[in-house]
């Protein structure tokens, strides 16, 4: 498997380097946005993990021009910022998932390999649907994918989940399981339930709607 790495800490292009390749997965890195896109045009890559603080092209319009080259392509937003807002701005522009600095080996490890192999599941699942169905990126950033991995999870346990307790159980992270939650919330797919705690505020839980 082929990582790219655009970040312009060359402390963070090593670190994520020696995490992937102890893995046995070869890594080409960038150290902006302009380059990752020539370095992913001439040599592609199965997961691009892009920084959202850069010089020249910040991690936002990188993920949006490296989108518009590749609809399938995972792509990681590596941030020290946890504002909904800026999740947002990134899963519209068509980052697929987060992962908060310091990064942690084992969780970059697995969330790779998570969309790593929803991404293989995708272009499987392609070859047999028609062009219209082969846009993985529906309106508003919602990858296909990863709605359906928490979809399942839903579907499958039939009991209310906290959002967190979702990102944890998926192996997603929580800004991210957070819009696809309000996706499926504006589609009539999931309920809200309120658990009200014997201290705090009461904690929204949500909980796949039985057809």
């Amino acid at each position: 498997m082929k990582i790219l790495v655009i970040d312009d800490d060359t402390s963070i292009q090593y670190m994520l380097s020696e995490i992937c390749e102890f893995v046995g997965w070869n890594v080409d890195t960038a150290n902006n946005g302009k380059e990752g896109l020539k370095v992913f045009a001439e040599k592609g890559a199965d997961v691009v993990l892009v920084d959202y603080h850069m010089p020249e092209m910040d991690g936002i319009k990188t993920v949006g021009e490296l989108r518009n080259r590749n609809a399938n392509v995972p792509i990681l937003v590596l941030t020290v910022d946890e504002r909904q807002e800026i999740a947002d701005r990134f899963l519209e522009a068509g980052a697929t998932d987060f992962a908060l600095k310091p990064v942690k080996a084992p969780d970059m490890i697995s969330r790779i390999q998570l969309h790593a192999r929803l991404a293989e599941l995708t272009r499987s699942a392609s070859q047999q649907t028609s062009l219209e169905e082969r846009d993985v990126f529906a309106t508003k950033g919602i990858s296909k994918r990863t709605l359906g991995h928490i979809s399942d999870f839903l579907q499958f346990n039939r009991e209310p989940f906290s959002v967190d307790t979702i990102s944890k159980e998926v192996g997603l992270a929580y800004p991210t399981v957070y819009r696809y939650i309000i996706h499926l919330l504006n589609e009539g797919k999931v309920k809200t339930i309120v658990s009200y705690q014997k201290m705090g505020r009461p904690k929204n839980l949500y909980e796949w709607i039985v057809d």
